[in-house]
């Protein structure tokens, strides 16, 4: 079977990562890049492949099936809706859009055009996510009652040399806790409640650095989530799965989600029952889990192939990705108003 030609549309940090495992995939033909600076076009240009300074170009010449947008957030509607009104299946990084009336652009676009978008979330292909997705549809934990979720990393000052990393929305919750909402919304329900307290008192940024989130899922269990930016510490899911290899794998469970049967920690896999009646005082035996590790990225292109050539429906489609942008938006809105806040599209 002949590949599927792609185009990479941002040849930013993400976009190199996307480029790379492009021309590794098998099933992927790396076709353009699209790049309107100059010195990151003249870095893609090595790759020999045609590089263009702009997405309607690469619309005209008709040089990929699917395309994948690696570009400031902002940018993400405009350049989505092109795509999908030219007949291009879209992969778009998280998270879908800056705001809900631009990532309800995307999903009326391609309920219009009937092309398919795949929402770059990429745990949803994660070996540890999709392992304990599996246990949690099996019943082995019970009914789930309560979810507590940690992000603690630090980031190092010259991160913040760019000043809109300073700027408002620009902060953990909408870089770093997206993901995690949409972890949770995957293994454990939609979220229909949020409470949240934000601060900045470590920088003083516009931005926040630090969160604490409540969570109420439409199944009736509850949530805690915690995120910090500023933080020496190996909770979080990168330093935990060792996906990413920019983080030193620390190895610590990250997420524990507890029901009536057993509890889960991740990312390592730790299920905790009762060896014999359930009760406090009953003693508790741990099983470890193991998974065939993979690269989530990797993973996510080739389901983008699939996804292209009509195989397979995306596993994160823009409605999902509206619904977690929608569940993270409201934790900044709650932290705002110290308020509770029901995403918008949850359930009554």
């Amino acid at each position: 079977m002949a590949r599927v030609s792609l185009a990479i549309v941002g040849y930013g940090l993400i976009g190199r990562e996307h480029v790379r495992r492009a021309i590794e995939e098998p099933r992927a033909r790396l076709a353009a890049i699209v790049e309107p600076d100059p010195a990151a076009a003249a870095a893609a240009s090595a790759h020999g492949v045609p590089v263009l300074a702009s997405l309607a170009e690469l619309v005209d010449r008709r040089l990929a099936e699917g395309v994948v947008l690696a570009t400031p957030t902002a940018l993400h509607a405009e350049q989505a809706v092109t795509c999908l009104e030219a007949g291009l299946p879209v992969l778009v990084e998280k998270p879908l859009a800056h705001d809900l009336d631009a990532g309800r652009r995307i999903v009326e676009a391609a309920a219009r055009t009937g092309v398919p978008v795949l929402v770059g979330h990429h745990r949803r292909h994660s070996p540890w996510i999709r392992a304990a997705k599996t246990v949690i549809e099996q019943g082995t934990l019970g009914r789930i009652l309560l979810v507590d979720a940690l992000t603690w990393l630090a980031k190092p000052e010259p991160y913040f040399a760019p000043a809109w990393r300073r700027r408002k929305g620009a902060g953990p919750v909408l870089t770093n806790l997206v993901h995690v909402i949409d972890d949770l919304r995957n293994l454990v329900g939609e979220i229909v409640e949020v409470r949240a307290l934000a601060s900045n008192a470590l920088r003083g940024f516009e931005t926040e650095d630090t969160a604490v989130v409540l969570l109420r899922f439409d199944g009736g269990a509850l949530g805690t989530v915690s995120v910090s930016d500023g933080v020496a510490a190996p909770w979080s899911w990168e330093h935990g799965s060792g996906e990413n290899p920019w983080f030193p794998r620390a190895g610590e469970a990250c997420y524990r989600i507890g029901g009536t049967r057993a509890a889960l920690a991740l990312p390592g896999l730790e299920l905790w029952r009762h060896e014999g009646d359930r009760g406090w005082m009953a003693p508790l035996e741990c099983l470890r889990r193991t998974v065939a590790e993979d690269d989530p990225l990797a993973l996510e292109l080739r389901h983008f192939c699939a996804v292209v050539r009509g195989e397979e429906r995306p596993v994160l489609d823009a409605a999902g990705g509206l619904a977690t942008l929608a569940a993270t938006l409201a934790v900044l809105e709650a932290a705002d108003g110290d308020t509770a806040v029901r995403p918008a599209g949850a359930a009554a």
